[in-house]
This record gives structure tokens, sequence and C-alpha cells, in this order.
């Protein structure tokens, strides 16, 4: 039944139509999911979402749950551990990323009172609705992941430039790029 569904075409397996299926898109209000998307996203740099999907949990596991407190206390040596778990993509860059990014993003938290409330800002606080046929219709950017993106990087943020970062907002529902003959995009809207 599953399979029979219209989706966008890049939900190509079963694995891909359960996460198309059941979270992208889904408007996100809780910062700890946001921190996650923000691991994978630059942890997905150069790979495929599927690679990023299969080490979920060997990234839920290496990064405390996604607990960006714990994150941010990562030593050096917690770095050189992490890098020898098969669980995740073992790139000393984008680790460390995630240790520099933990601490940027808890000073968004302590600035703003929450990421969340943060992120939604660039977005007018509500998801954008777009009205996508085609997936080459389907920008890699916006202008408001492009002014996100900036203001990321002014805060210290690595791998996180305007790509990944409207990545971030169709995965966290900032942005709705379900394209119009998938079933997903009346149903995330409500």
């Amino acid at each position: 039944m599953a399979k029979e569904r219209m989706r966008c075409t890049w939900a190509t397996n079963e694995e891909m139509w359960s996460y198309h299926d059941s979270e992208w898109g889904v408007p996100i209000h809780d910062d700890r999911k946001h921190f996650e998307f923000l691991i994978l996203e630059g942890a997905q740099a150069g790979l495929s979402w599927s690679t990023i999907l299969n080490k979920r949990e060997g990234y839920r596991r290496a990064f405390a749950g996604f607990d960006a407190e714990k994150v941010a206390r990562f030593t050096p040596r917690t770095v050189d551990k992490i890098l020898t778990d098969p669980g995740i993509v073992r790139n000393r860059l984008k680790v460390e990323c995630a240790v520099t990014n933990a601490r940027a993003f808890l000073e968004i938290r302590e600035d703003k009172g929450s990421f969340d409330q943060f992120i939604w800002s660039f977005v007018g606080g509500k998801p954008a609705i777009n009205r996508w046929e085609k997936s080459k219709q389907i920008p890699a950017t916006s202008a408001a992941s492009d002014a996100l993106a900036a203001e990321l990087k002014r805060r210290g943020f690595k791998f996180a430039g305007s790509t990944i970062m409207y990545a971030h907002m169709q995965a966290c529902g900032l942005v709705n790029d379900h394209l119009l003959e998938c079933w997903r995009w009346k149903d995330v809207q409500r």
C-alpha cells in the first residue's frame, strides 16, 4: 500500500518512504530535533541522505542522543573516540564541527530563548508553502536560507551554508517542498 502512494520523486525505497511519509516537511518546534537535523545535514554534505539515514542510530549514540549541552562539552579525546565508530561517517571536520555548532547553538538559545524561535523567524514564524509540480523546480537555496546561513556563519557555525540550511528548512517543515502531486503536500499543512 505505501508503495502505491504518489510521493516526491526522491523517496525511492522503503527507508526513504518511511522518512518521507512520517518526518520530512513536518513543522518542528523542538530544539533537540533541530539540533539532530543540524548534525545529520552537516554530516550529509557531499554524501547521499540515505547514507546518513542508515547511520542515524549511530549518530544518536555517538552524539549523546543529540543533546546539544552534552555535545558542547565534548573534548578532543571524545572526538577521537567518536571517529572510531563505524556507525557514523568518520570525518574529523564534520565531527569537530558538530561540537563547534553545539556551542554556537547553545549561545543562540541563550540569546533568543530557543533555537526554534530563532530559526522560525527567518520564515516569519510559519511555513513557506511552495507549489512545485516537478522536482527540478525545487531550488537548492532561497533568500531565507541565504540569510539564515549568513547569520549562522556570523555566530560561528560550520557546515551550515545556504544549501545545507535549505535542506534543514525542508526537513523541519519551515518550507513545504513536497510536490503538488505528493500525498504529503496537503497533509503537512494541517
